[in-house]
């Protein structure tokens, strides 16, 4: 079935991009990457143990895969424009929450709210994107949108960095911050008006990279919700060097955004090889030095890059399995990446709590280098 537009799209890509890429960033790289950024705040505030931070961070992760799926189907019923409000609404309602926390509970409710929110973001963001640029601008378009999430954890950190101690209003900030930017994108936006025709996605012919991103997402949950507390904790190293290396971590992400050029070049074998063994080697190094500043950094950067660059290549080798279902294949991955951080937040916590936070890092490690060797040969881009 033909979409129909509320109006053609516009020649000014950036009236739409600059907004969305604010969405990202705020219900991305705030809302739900912000727990891990200020897990060492709430451990000092309520007495969470590295258990019950991986509960709460695996509940999170789980209300994303399911806020992603509702907003699979309302974008496809046209209603892509209250798919945006959802993730802004369940952003702003979630660090609200976590804002006036008065117990483990409520910081839960609170966190598993605000990291919902980007499940629905980036399908309404896709879909209003697609109604309003001009197709040839595009992939250009979707790609600068969706680098928000290093724009906001870059700003998480030099909100740390600045303000350590000050975790309540800044999560009020936060929710404030949704809702403008929320309104910001929805005025900049047209909305298709047509339910599209959806292909459905056989799964089985998914099977390997579902296993390869459920394997891949459970070792990487331990930088993404354990890191800082373990160079705050392990490491002795002070608040503002902490919020300082979460900033390398968000700007490095911005590098991954070349994974697509990796993937022309190398191949998909080899872009997902080296971008998971770079994740693997970067867990292991904080694991080993977390009080070394510069070796921090160096490990977060890489990190931070090779997360965005396997996730990149993930969409990629969706599209190589199921050419005429690309987008339908790269949520289903998505998805499952996620479902991988969740169980890997949870079991890594326990493990944390058990033996150590370095124990954790190290086995996450040897988890992320298992789904290194995942994808086949046959699977490379054209002219490869």
């Amino acid at each position: 079935m033909k979409r129909s537009l509320q109006s053609r799209p516009v020649d000014r890509p950036a009236a739409l991009v600059v907004p969305g890429l604010a969405v990202i960033a705020v219900t991305y790289g705030l809302a739900r990457y912000g727990f891990g950024l200020y897990l060492p705040q709430f451990r000092d505030a309520f007495g969470i143990s590295p258990g019950t931070a991986g509960g709460i961070a695996a509940a999170g992760y789980l209300a994303y895969c399911l806020a992603a799926a509702v907003a699979q189907r309302l974008t496809g019923r046209a209603r892509a424009r209250t798919t945006l409000w959802l993730a802004g609404g369940a952003a702003a309602l979630g660090s609200l929450l976590v804002a006036a926390a008065w117990s483990v509970p409520a910081l839960a409710v609170g966190a598993l709210l605000a990291g919902s929110g980007a499940g629905a973001a980036t399908p309404a963001l896709v879909a209003a994107v697609a109604a309003t640029v001009r197709p040839d601008a595009q992939p250009r378009a979707q790609a600068v949108v969706n680098s928000g999430t290093g724009v906001g954890v870059v700003v998480g950190g030099l909100l740390v960095l600045s303000v350590p101690d000050v975790w309540r209003p800044a999560w009020a900030g936060f929710a404030v911050a949704a809702v403008l930017v929320t309104a910001w994108a929805d005025r900049s936006s047209r909305w298709p008006t047509v339910a599209e025709a959806r292909p459905e996605v056989p799964v089985r012919a998914l099977a390997r990279p579902l296993v390869a991103a459920l394997v891949a997402g459970a070792g990487c949950a331990a930088v993404w919700t354990f890191a800082r507390d373990l160079m705050t904790a392990d490491g002795g190293l002070p608040a503002g060097t902490t919020g300082l290396l979460w900033c390398v971590l968000g700007g490095a992400g911005l590098v991954g955004g070349l994974s697509g050029d990796l993937v022309v070049r190398f191949g998909l074998r080899r872009a997902w090889l080296w971008s998971t063994a770079i994740a693997a080697a970067a867990t292991a190094l904080l694991a080993a030095l977390p009080g070394a500043p510069v070796v921090a950094g160096v490990a977060l950067g890489g990190f931070g890059a090779a997360f965005v660059a396997l996730s990149g290549v993930l969409i990629v080798w969706g599209g190589h399995r199921l050419p005429a279902a690309a987008p339908q294949a790269a949520a289903v991955l998505f998805i499952a990446l996620t479902v991988g951080q969740a169980v890997g937040a949870l079991v890594l916590g326990a493990v944390a709590g058990a033996t150590g936070l370095r124990t954790a890092f190290g086995a996450a490690a040897v988890l992320v280098l298992v789904a290194a060797p995942a994808a086949e040969r046959a699977a490379r881009q054209p002219g490869s």
